[in-house]
């Protein structure tokens, strides 16, 4: 993974702390023009993933898209990142196997491992979407295993936790595009330096499901802003505004 010049971090880094105070376009009428940034996750059917690798792996690929050098100004990625960033971030994911998951790999995007395999692309208008991408699907899909309820020990470099709601149902495909708006905008909560350094670090982070107490905590040093919420559109599977992720920085998520 080639790294950034801090430069281009601080002009990405930029883009996704503005994301959160700046008003946003509505959708336009035809559905074709709405952007979105695709996702796939690896999910072979006869060695199924583990559902926490592959969340963890979902949340760092979309993150790993937005910090990439091709995402600054004058980068190949930076008009479709700026369109994107634009409007109501919107993501969409998807699954694959076998050969479908390395025709999917020749896409322009980012595939993070993380135990599990996931690949966030360069987000276009949903009329523009790769055919090798718009013909996966992930619908009925579920994978086994469980989220830790707190994160493990602190990886090196500056790092987040996401933190699932645990009052949601929500498929692996719907927290998986969850995770990945917590993470890209979770690092508004590192400074310009902290970024680059979680950056070359792989962006390690944690994906968890906290307790029903627990969450209220997190509630709670959102108010305060010590954590960054995501807020639901309601467009899928649950209610409009909705909180369905909240994201950390570690050494606050560990105390």
């Amino acid at each position: 993974m080639h790294t950034p010049s801090r430069e281009a971090i601080a002009a990405n880094h930029a883009r996704l702390a503005g994301y959160l105070d700046a008003p946003h376009r509505d959708d336009p009428e035809d559905p074709a023009q709405v952007w979105a940034m695709q996702m796939v996750l690896r999910v072979e059917k006869s060695d199924p993933p583990q559902r926490h690798g592959l969340l963890v792996a979902a949340a760092r690929s979309a993150v790993l898209v937005c910090l990439d050098e091709r995402s600054a100004p004058g980068g190949p990625w930076a008009a479709a990142m700026d369109a994107w960033c634009d409007a109501r971030i919107r993501k969409i994911a998807r699954r694959a196997r076998g050969a479908q998951w390395t025709a999917a790999q020749q896409v322009w995007g980012v595939t993070a491992s993380a135990d599990e395999q996931a690949r966030a692309y360069v987000p276009t208008m949903m009329g523009q979407v790769d055919q090798r991408v718009r013909k996966l699907q992930i619908e009925g899909t579920d994978v086994p295993g469980e989220l830790p309820a707190e994160p493990g020990e602190s990886e090196s470099g500056p790092a987040l936790c996401l933190w699932v709601n645990p009052g949601l149902a929500m498929t692996v495909g719907k927290t998986a595009a969850q995770v990945g708006h917590a993470s890209m905008l979770g690092a508004a909560l590192l400074s310009v330096d902290e970024a680059l350094a979680w950056y070359r670090a792989g962006c390690p982070l944690q994906v968890c499901q906290p307790t029903p107490a627990r969450w209220g905590e997190l509630l709670g040093a959102e108010g305060h802003g010590r954590a960054i919420a995501v807020r639901d559109a309601g467009f899928t599977e649950i209610a409009p505004g909705s909180v369905t992720v909240i994201t950390t920085a570690r050494n606050w998520a560990a105390g």
